[in-house]
């Protein structure tokens, strides 16, 4: 596969590093020095590539996505900090034919998390002494706040528990993220966290998702892939 890496920081450049170990090409590489370009100048960079994985910054992703579009080839976009322009977004995938992966967290494990965790508070549900809390940490140079994983878990959980759901975010050092949610009840408390140790996770599920995008159309968020997989869970069952 002939990747195009939108954006070429500590996530473009370990991306760059596990794809060709994975036997992927890596054809273009947009930085910095190409934020002047319009949508359709860098859609002839993008030409020679049969997918692009963007890890950017929110203001450029709609402009990434347009020559994208142009180029005819799909789209991970792992930038977060986005979704006041999701929806147009969306719509401009789709009124093109496109095909585009998105997601609040590209590893597996948070994605498994997620699923955990809407487990849990379907459960919950019967359970209204229990209050639900997110706390979320990233590094100092994170910018969005609270992160776009802590709020996809903050609508997981609101969507069963109809209560006032506020996030604690922290930013410091160089912790790569950690998420918890919890249930506190007046004689317990139950607790569920994600760590990731390091970004490999999250730049191996941006390439399963380039791998998976690239033959097919239509907006797919990267939770969507896992459940085209055979992980099933009692929740999957259930629906």
């Amino acid at each position: 596969m002939k990747i195009a890496l939108i954006g070429y920081g500590k996530m473009g450049r370990l991306i760059s590093k596990l794809a060709g170990e994975s036997g992927h090409d890596i054809v273009v590489t947009i930085s910095e020095s190409h934020a002047g370009l319009s949508a359709g100048e860098l859609a002839e960079t993008l030409r020679a590539a049969d997918v692009a994985i963007d890890f950017t910054a929110a203001d450029a992703v709609r402009r990434n996505v347009e020559a994208c579009l142009i180029a005819d080839i799909p789209v991970v976009v792992g930038t977060t900090g986005w979704n006041d322009q999701k929806g147009d977004i969306e719509k401009l995938v789709t009124e093109r034919n496109g095909a585009m992966v998105y997601g609040a967290n590209f590893s597996i494990g948070v994605n498994l998390f997620f699923r955990i965790v809407e487990l849990a508070s379907e459960l919950m549900a019967d359970f209204q002494d229990y209050e639900p809390f997110i706390e979320e940490q990233h590094h100092s140079r994170k910018l969005d706040s609270p992160s776009g994983t802590a709020l996809k878990l903050k609508d997981i959980v609101s969507k069963h528990l109809r209560k006032e759901l506020n996030i604690a975010a922290t930013r410091a050092g160089n912790i790569p993220g950690t998420h918890r949610v919890g249930f506190d009840g007046q004689g317990d408390q139950i607790l569920l966290e994600h760590t990731a140790r390091s970004r490999d996770g999250f730049a191996l599920g941006a390439i399963t998702a380039a791998e998976w995008i690239k033959d097919k159309k239509g907006v797919y968020e990267f939770s969507d892939i896992l459940k085209r997989t055979n992980v099933t869970l009692p929740i999957d069952q259930k629906n």
